[in-house]
């Protein structure tokens, strides 16, 4: 219980000070903007590049890894489903989908991993196989769906290796793939803008809650909805049956995959929706509405398996 309070305590004070700075005003008009351009095309891509650079790939094929993918897939899927059936558009049916899977492994997972888990490590899977699978995906779908003229077959080809994201997290991959060592004085300029995303993510999160009411309860409630009931609870059930009853996990197994997969959404799924102009009000609410969730429910997964 500990490390789910003190996961979201963190979150929620960085949060807070991006919320009083939005509320007098101390960064202007285009502060979250700004912040949110800092991270997608130049924190956020260094930070991805840094920890996969060093990351053990071989994770990617472990059991556990195969159990979050299924329950982020089925999540995702479930979300589309009923987005289609309703008829929202491509951009509110990828960040829809991205806020009912897409876990936040990194400023909130490390923490709880390591208080409940024991491990920090056990988030790198799901970490790993949302950098290089699913935010390339969804960043390739949000490119091609832009409105506007209709581009070249090459550059619609090439949109996944022009994205900062991808190029971060592929060439990272890359690095580790190969066993290199980034010389010191090449990695320090890297891990110190790295280190600027997750604050960056987050004051732009608090700035964009000014002004804004109660979540879930404008146009998009259904979306809104739809998308924290399965991040919170279906996602995890999910992991939960597939880990004890497909792969046969039990104990401190099991309990991991469920934990990760209970992790509410990430906040820099907002930068994607304010970056491409879609679904924000989406991905804020979702956001907010998951990470309030979350806590009774991680604490009662804990209680039960831990």
């Amino acid at each position: 219980m500990q490390g789910v309070l003190t996961g979201f305590a963190v979150i929620a004070v960085v949060i807070g000070v991006g919320y009083i700075l939005g509320r007098r005003g101390h960064l202007g008009d285009d502060g979250r903007a700004v912040l949110t351009g800092l991270a997608f095309n130049v924190a956020t891509p260094a930070l991805l590049f840094t920890t996969l650079a060093s990351a053990d790939l071989s994770v990617i094929f472990s059991q556990r890894l195969l159990v979050t993918a299924t329950a982020t897939a089925a999540a995702a899927a479930l979300f589309v489903t009923v987005g289609l059936l309703r008829g929202w558009g491509t951009g509110e049916l990828t960040i829809g989908a991205l806020c009912s899977s897409y876990v936040n492994a990194g400023n909130l997972g490390i923490p709880i991993a390591v208080y409940v888990l024991g491990d920090a490590s056990l988030v790198a899977p799901v970490l790993l196989f949302q950098q290089i699978v699913v935010t390339p995906l969804a960043l390739t779908v949000l490119d091609l769906s832009r409105p506007g003229e209709p581009r070249p077959l090459w550059q619609r080809l090439t949109t996944p290796f022009r994205n900062p994201m991808a190029v971060g997290s592929s060439a990272g991959v890359a690095m580790a793939a190969t066993g290199w060592t980034i010389p010191s004085p090449a990695l320090e300029p890297l891990t110190l803008l790295g280190n600027m995303s997750v604050p960056a993510v987050l004051l732009a999160f608090g700035l964009s809650l000014r002004g804004s009411g109660i979540p879930a309860r404008g146009d998009n409630r259904p979306a809104i909805a739809l998308s924290a009931a399965l991040k919170t609870t279906v996602q995890p059930f999910i992991a939960w049956g597939v880990g004890a009853g497909v792969f046969h996990l039990h104990g401190a197994a099991l309990l991991d995959v469920v934990v990760t997969s209970a992790l509410p959404a990430a906040q820099n799924l907002y930068t994607y929706a304010s970056k491409y102009r879609v679904a924000e009000q989406l991905a804020r609410e979702s956001i907010l509405l998951s990470t309030i969730l979350s806590v009774p429910v991680l604490i009662t997964i804990a209680a039960l398996l831990g």
